[in-house]
C-alpha cells in the first residue's frame, strides 16, 4: 500500500488533463443511469479496498466539520462545542471549519477512527464516488484521484466503462 500511496500523486497528475477533458464531456451531456453506474462502481471498488490498509484521507487532508458535525462529536467527547472547537478546529480561507492539523487528531495508529460512529459528514461521505449527480463534483473527483486509491481506481474504471462522444 505504501507504493501505491507514493506513486497516486503521479498517477493522478498524468491523468489530470485527460480526467479534466472527461468530466469536462460528462457535464454537458451525462448518461440518464450514471448515479446507478457510479453506485455499481463504487461498491465494487470498496468490496476490494479496505479503507483501514490506507487512511491517507484522514492523514493529508481534513474534512469540513458542520454545526451538526461539532454538535454531535463535542456531544460525544463530553465537551461544549466551544471547548472542542478550541482544541481541534480552525476556520479556513473559506470561513469553514476545518481540523487545526493532519494528519486528524481522531486517527489512531492502526489506522481506526476513534470517533467513528460521530464522525463528520464529509467523512462518511468520502471519497464521494457514490453521491447522486456525480457529474456536479468533478473537480473534488479529480482531487481525490491523488489522495484515494479507491477513487483514482473508480474514475478509471468509469472511463473505460462510459463512453462519451
Amino acid at each position: 500500500m505504501q507504493e501505491t500511496l507514493e506513486n497516486l500523486p503521479d498517477r493522478a497528475k498524468d491523468k489530470h488533463k485527460e480526467n479534466k477533458k472527461f468530466f469536462s464531456k460528462l457535464r454537458k451531456k451525462p448518461p440518464k443511469d450514471l448515479d446507478r453506474q457510479m453506485q455499481e462502481l463504487h461498491e465494487e471498488e470498496f468490496a476490494e479496498t479496505n479503507c483501514l490498509n490506507c487512511a491517507n484521507c484522514c492523514k493529508t487532508t481534513g474534512p469540513l466539520f458542520t454545526n451538526k458535525d461539532i454538535e454531535r462529536i463535542s456531544k460525544h467527547l463530553k465537551l461544549k462545542p466551544q471547548q472542542f472547537i478550541d482544541k481541534y478546529l480552525r476556520v479556513d480561507e473559506d470561513k469553514d471549519y476545518v481540523l487545526q492539523e493532519v494528519p486528524c487528531a481522531f486517527l489512531a495508529p492502526d489506522n481506526y477512527c476513534l470517533i467513528y460512529d460521530v464522525r463528520p459528514k464529509a467523512c462518511r461521505e468520502y471519497p464521494h464516488t457514490d453521491r447522486k449527480d456525480f457529474h456536479k463534483i468533478s473537480n473534488i473527483t479529480i482531487k481525490n484521484t491523488a489522495i484515494c486509491p479507491a477513487a483514482y481506481n473508480i474514475v478509471e474504471k468509469m472511463k473505460a466503462r462510459i463512453k462519451l462522444k
